[in-house]
């Protein structure tokens, strides 16, 4: 993309051969382990969404997730939130452990800086610290809609894993 943006006219094929003539090599992914646990008793919210991750003004639609990360210490789970206009991260927090907390803070941190409209939007996995009944008061006292992702399907939170892979490709694998 790089070459194109400086009007050169070339193919992948071609970009790979020559990192190969020059000994170079593309930095490469690695798979992600499944950390959503949806299997629970907790009321699931619908899919809203269908996969149109679009949004017509900011605060309207928001998107959030857990990934984890490994670090010296050991795992570090990361909750964001994601404002869907602009795919900037309105809210984020980080812990030791898994919990509703970790979602919640997120998500309050969002509201403390946008201070977003009541009627908005937040789309986040059927995972239980996002189904929890506290994750869900949360959102309602703000006037949030939940909406939820498909079972197993994580195309309907694209948006996100999309930041994550990109956080992890070029941030923090990149720094062992």
């Amino acid at each position: 993309m790089a070459l194109r943006e400086e009007g050169w006219t070339v193919s992948r094929q071609r970009v790979a051969k020559r990192m190969r003539a020059l000994g170079l090599r593309a930095r490469a992914a690695r798979k992600d382990q499944a950390t959503t646990q949806s299997q629970h008793g907790l009321p699931m919210a619908p899919n809203r969404l269908g996969q149109d991750f679009t949004a017509h003004a900011p605060n309207r639609s928001w998107t959030a997730d857990i990934t984890y990360l490994w670090t010296e210490e050991g795992w570090l789970y990361l909750a964001v939130v994601m404002d869907l206009y602009s795919r900037t991260l309105v809210g984020w927090a980080m812990a030791e452990r898994m919990t509703r907390e970790l979602v919640m803070s997120a998500l309050t941190l969002a509201v403390w800086r946008r201070r977003p409209e009541p009627g908005g939007v937040v789309h986040s996995d059927r995972g239980s610290q996002y189904a929890s009944g506290d994750d869900q008061a949360l959102l309602e006292t703000h006037g949030f809609l939940c909406r939820m992702s498909r079972k197993g399907d994580g195309y309907d939170n694209a948006a996100m894993e999309s930041f994550f892979h990109s956080l992890k490709l070029e941030q923090v694998n990149n720094c062992r």
